[in-house]
């Protein structure tokens, strides 16, 4: 059982210092302090209907991460975000479009014509054109295809075996990578 005292001294920021140190020096032989760690931060721009997002979600989960979801067909990033979305995963704009959806096909977005800005505004009209899944960590960005790739920017360990949904077996019972 974890608890907390609290007291408040109006005398000054010295006398709270001494007051809280006298606690803990009085009861830290028979209270258990566990060690508070930050919860990792971890944004994953996800699509529920794509099995590598689904695979990449469950990876993050396997590492008993609990990350901020966004369903970007739904909330789709703003364009300062996109930008540095593609930035920071170290791609470009064309790499960072989905090409076997319609929209791309009837832009004839494969022209080498169109620019960045204009490919940018066309990804933001048309959210399924971003590729995905993009993740966010402290470790860093990445399009996580195939969605093992994540696994390089994930702040903890994986906690077990891992199996994609296709049938390959990504992890051993461990959480180890067998390739």
């Amino acid at each position: 059982m974890s608890f907390f005292i609290v007291n408040f001294i109006q005398h000054g920021n010295m006398e709270l210092h001494i007051y809280v140190y006298s606690y803990i020096s009085i009861f830290k032989d028979s209270i258990e302090f566990e060690p508070m760690t930050a919860t990792p931060k971890v944004k994953i721009y996800h699509n529920p209907e794509c099995g590598t997002s689904r695979n990449t979600l469950a990876l993050i989960c396997n590492a008993n991460i609990e990350p901020e979801v966004i369903e970007y067909l739904v909330n789709p990033p703003s364009k300062p975000e996109l930008i540095q979305l593609i930035a920071d995963a170290g791609l470009t704009v064309r790499e960072a479009i989905r090409k076997n959806v319609a929209p791309y096909s009837e832009l004839e977005l494969e022209r080498d014509d169109w620019t960045d800005e204009q490919l940018l505004d066309f990804m933001l009209q048309y959210p399924i054109l971003i590729n995905r899944p993009f993740v966010v960590t402290d470790l860093g960005t990445r399009l996580s295809r195939p969605s093992e790739i994540v696994l390089d920017i994930l702040p903890l360990p994986q906690k077990g075996a891992f199996t994609k949904e296709d049938g390959e077996q990504v992890l051993d019972a461990n959480g180890q990578r067998l390739k």
